[in-house]
């Protein structure tokens, strides 16, 4: 069982090549039919030829004059025939070998030279035509038909041909489908090879690409695939590493105090509970982060879209953050037309405003202002969030919206991850611009 797929490319084509080549092989047989029954017909006029002439011959002297039934004979075998002349009674009275031998030497010589360039077939025989004048049967014809030798000349020769392109054009068509099939097969390889390497773990395999067909295609798909889960490994274990570095604090201290009260070095009041409290709320902060990151990911399915005005709710999300943004001494505004409509689920909705204005706060210094803004067109409806802060590094603005990636220490860096997935569950898109040390501004667009 065949089981390559460069020798089912191979084998295709020598089959494609066999069929081309078989019908070249039909077409000089259709030919070579056509060509025999021409000559066929050709001689069988030419036989009409030679009984009219007998006839004319036997009514211009009234019967068999010898001379002129030569002359007939001879000019017979000039057209290509043998001939045997019979009488009424069935009698011989002239045939091609008798009419030559009467000749004079040099135009026996002449005749013959010419002769000589026809030969009877194998299967060749004489056919009768009967001889009639006026309606009596006055004699019979034998004739029987010699082949042009150039006739025999064109066929071999045809023959040979098409041995010679079955031989040359047969080895190259066979040479050129291992060339090929092993040229189509050979990126495939690479491919299969990739992936293996893949799938053992090396993220850095890469395969080279082999042009602009589905097969290259194919190979850059590939290697941004390998890239993306590059990626997301190097997220992995820096997630694994944040984790452990955001559980070792907490759970360190929790286990020091532990240790002091059993060992009554720390008294049990409640001082030493409440920071152990707190402590037990790092930790579940970041329980929650991540649950919040699955529930994002899953929220397609559990989406509530209604529409509802845009304006009104972000004016309460607003009101309720105002006083948290005086406290650090942050201008927060709200501008957009009160009739403009979004579909959407308002909880979620909400979650993505409340974690974006977070983020701003946490990046805009003193003084500073963050400004959230709606517009609408007939496709779209558009909220950004933009602050005076700190900005986002140009090396880490690609990275931004990848989960676990942190710009800067704090956090586990799955707010815009978390965002991210929310819009995209709504079917929109979020985008940032950012100029370091100027700001930056997150724009969500959610379809009408």
């Amino acid at each position: 069982m065949i089981k390559s797929l460069w020798q089912k490319f191979f084998l295709l084509l020598v089959a494609v090549s066999l069929v081309a080549l078989s019908a070249a092989f039909l077409l000089r047989e259709f030919m070579v039919s056509d060509f025999r029954e021409y000559m066929e017909g050709e001689m069988e006029d030419r036989a009409y030829w030679v009984t009219a002439a007998l006839e004319s011959t036997y009514e211009r002297y009234s019967g068999w004059e010898k001379q002129a039934v030569i002359e007939d004979a001879v000019w017979a075998l000039m057209l290509g025939f043998e001939i045997r002349l019979y009488d009424g009674n069935g009698h011989l009275v002239t045939d091609t070998q008798s009419a030559i031998a009467t000749l004079s030497p040099l135009v026996k010589k002449r005749i013959m030279a010419i002769s000589e360039q026809r030969t009877a077939g194998e299967n060749s025989r004489f056919l009768p035509y009967a001889l009639f004048l006026g309606g009596k049967e006055i004699g019979r014809l034998d004739a029987r038909f010699l082949h042009p030798k150039k006739s025999g000349v064109f066929i071999m020769r045809s023959n040979r041909f098409l041995l010679i392109s079955l031989v040359a054009l047969g080895g190259l068509a066979i040479v050129l489908s291992i060339v090929f099939s092993k040229r189509l097969t050979y990126p495939i390889k690479g491919l299969t090879d990739a992936v293996t390497a893949v799938g053992a773990g090396d993220l850095k395999r890469r395969v080279l690409l082999s042009g602009k067909d589905e097969i290259g295609r194919l190979s850059e798909a590939f290697n941004r695939m390998a890239h993306t889960l590059e990626v997301q490994e190097s997220l992995r274990r820096k997630l694994t590493s944040n984790i452990a570095h955001e559980l070792r604090t907490p759970i360190g201290a929790i286990r020091g105090e532990l240790e002091g009260m059993i060992d009554n070095l720390i008294p049990a009041d409640k001082d030493h509970l409440q920071s152990l409290y707190a402590e037990i709320g790092r930790l579940r902060r970041i329980i929650e982060g991540l649950e919040e990151l699955s529930q994002a990911e899953a929220s397609e399915l559990t989406l509530r879209k209604q529409i509802f005005a845009l304006k009104p709710f972000l004016v309460n999300i607003v009101e309720r953050y105002r006083k948290i943004f005086a406290e650090k001494d942050v201008e927060l505004g709200l501008a957009g037309e009160e009739g403009t409509m979004i579909n959407a689920d308002p909880d979620r909705l909400s979650q993505i405003v409340i974690n974006l204005l977070g983020n701003a706060l946490k990046a805009t210094e003193k003084g500073g202002k963050v400004m959230v803004s709606v517009s609408a067109n007939q496709e779209a409806t558009m909220i950004e969030v933009a602050d005076e802060g700190c900005g986002i590094k140009a090396e880490d603005l690609p990275f931004v919206f990848e989960r676990f990636y942190r710009a800067s220490s704090g956090g586990l860096g799955l707010g815009l991850t978390i965002v991210r997935e929310l819009i995209t569950a709504h079917g929109g898109t979020l985008s940032v611009r950012s100029e370091f040390g100027k700001g930056s501004v997150f724009s969500l667009t959610f379809p009408s």
